[in-house]
């Protein structure tokens, strides 16, 4: 395993209307010495299952972005989005594959990173907070449910725009995993990376004796762990980071 000595160098793929996940992403490695994260962007405005809202995640638009960031010579490269969410999962099993065989870095999803912490943790049964739409939320729902994963709880917020999701107070998401906690869910993924619930995981932790999988947190884990660094130096951001 590296030290955290060593230039560590992580790469994410980033929505163009997302202002949430690059401070978020910089500010949770903060106090990693030498591990930074680099940011590439390719064109999402919309979360929608109409053809101009899939179409978006191309695997062509993807890569020409994954390419850049090999430039910088990345350990490891991560799309910080959730579209395999509504698109399915083996879409982003598909997606990694070309990014490694396309660049030489391993590569993960906020999507996969969360998937695979649930298996890690055991979870079986969860709570879902996102701001999507009804007919998108339908759709994570009946992808987790044919994975094994039983959504005990949920909340949403019925909106499309994805620069919208950035204006949706600390305060709303808190309201929401607390509505789900408090129906059951002792497991609670927050489904997006444009919405603020990263900073909120100790402390609601701490309170309602959950678990949080912020999808900003769990790719920076699992990209952590692509890369070979020890995730569990990073501190106050989760239960996630010491198990």
């Amino acid at each position: 395993m590296p030290e955290l000595s060593e230039r560590i160098i992580l790469g994410m793929l980033t929505p163009s209307s997302n202002t949430v996940l690059e401070p978020t992403t910089t500010a949770m490695l903060a106090g990693l010495g030498e591990v930074t994260a680099h940011f590439s962007r390719f064109k999402v405005t919309e979360i929608s299952l109409s053809q101009q809202g899939l179409a978006q995640f191309d695997h062509d638009r993807f890569l020409a972005a994954a390419d850049l960031l090999a430039d910088a010579k990345c350990s490891a490269i991560a799309w910080n989005g959730t579209s395999a969410g509504w698109m399915g999962f083996d879409n982003d099993e598909a997606l990694c594959a070309r990014i490694t065989e396309s660049t030489g870095a391993p590569a993960t999803t906020s999507i996969l990173a969360n998937n695979d912490l649930f298996r890690r943790h055991g979870v079986k049964k969860f709570g879902l907070v996102t701001p999507y739409t009804d007919d998108v939320q339908a759709r994570i729902l009946e992808n987790y449910r044919a994975a094994g994963f039983d959504c005990v709880s949920e909340r949403h917020l019925g909106i499309s725009d994805n620069f919208s999701f950035s204006e949706i107070s600390e305060a709303q998401v808190e309201k929401m995993c607390r509505e789900v906690a408090d129906e059951g869910a002792a497991a609670i993924s927050v489904i997006c990376t444009n919405m603020r619930g990263a900073a909120l995981a100790e402390r609601l932790e701490a309170e309602l004796g959950v678990t949080v999988y912020d999808s900003i947190s769990v790719v920076v884990l699992r990209a952590l762990e692509l890369a070979g660094v020890d995730a569990t130096h990073l501190q106050g951001w989760g239960r996630i980071f010491g198990q």
